[in-house]
Formats: structure tokens, sequence, C-alpha cells
């Protein structure tokens, strides 16, 4: 007899299957747009935000420059971003929405009104559940260079 994995207990599991569970549901409105998800993140910050630099877009998003980089290159590749070197500090590279990138916030809208009605939760659930993933995420120890657990 298999000893059970008792993976419905584990709430680290639980968290990376409602995070698939979610992503997922963004699947169909973003492949349209030859979008994922991280990209489609990538683009919310900047239409929120308007230009910003790579580090702090990665500070936002808890993603390191390995992650990072490539998901922008594929970003600026499709035409929905440019990086331009700082004018004062070269080392700085700021990223800038393309109007055909800002043109893809009327495309896509905000989807996360409309997917989160598909969770099945309620106003109330929901809230709930942004607060508490919201403090665990704040005091979730961060590992040197990397983001919480």
């Amino acid at each position: 007899m298999r000893e059970s994995t008792a993976l419905d207990r584990m709430i680290c599991f639980q968290l990376y299957a409602a995070s698939r569970a979610m992503t997922s549901l963004y699947r169909p409105h973003l492949d349209p747009h030859g979008l994922t998800y991280p990209q489609y993140l990538v683009m919310r910050v900047l239409w929120h935000d308007g230009p910003t630099t790579v580090r702090d877009l990665g500070r936002t998003l808890r993603l390191d420059s390995g992650t990072l980089s490539p998901l922008l290159k594929r970003l600026e590749t499709q035409g929905h971003i440019r990086r331009e070197r700082g004018t004062h500090d070269e080392r700085t590279v700021w990223i800038h929405p393309t109007p055909t990138g800002t043109r893809l916030q009327t495309d896509i809208g905000d989807l996360s009104h409309a997917l989160a009605c598909a969770t099945g939760l309620t106003t109330d659930e929901l809230h709930q559940l942004h607060t508490l993933l919201h403090r665990a995420n704040g005091t979730a120890p961060t590992p040197p260079g990397g983001t919480p657990a």
C-alpha cells in the first residue's frame, strides 16, 4: 500500500495549486495577444505606473534579473516595450510601453475582476483571501537575492 503524500494538507502546495489555477484562467484572454501571465504583469505595472526602471520593476514583481531580462526581451521583440539606458547612469535601464503596448491595455482590459468571479468565491471571501495572502507575503522570509518562498 502506497503512503499518502498528504499534499492536500500542505499550505505551500495549496498556494501553488491555486496560483496555477488562477493563472490558467488568464490564458484564454492573453493567448490571442501573444502574452504570458508574467508578461501581462509587466504590462500592468507599466500601464499603472508609466515608465519604470528594470530594478524597480523587478522589485515590484519580485523577480530577479535572470528571470526578468528574457521576459523583457520577448516583450521588446513583440513591440510592446522599449528599453532605454539612463542618461545620468548608463547602468540604469528604463522600460517604456510602446504605443502597441499601450493599446493592449484597451484590448485586454482589467481581467482581475472578471476572473476573480470565476473562482466561485464571494466578494468578502476574495477580500479575506487577498488580505491573508498579502500578510503572508509581507511576513514570509526572503532568501538572500530571492523572493519569498
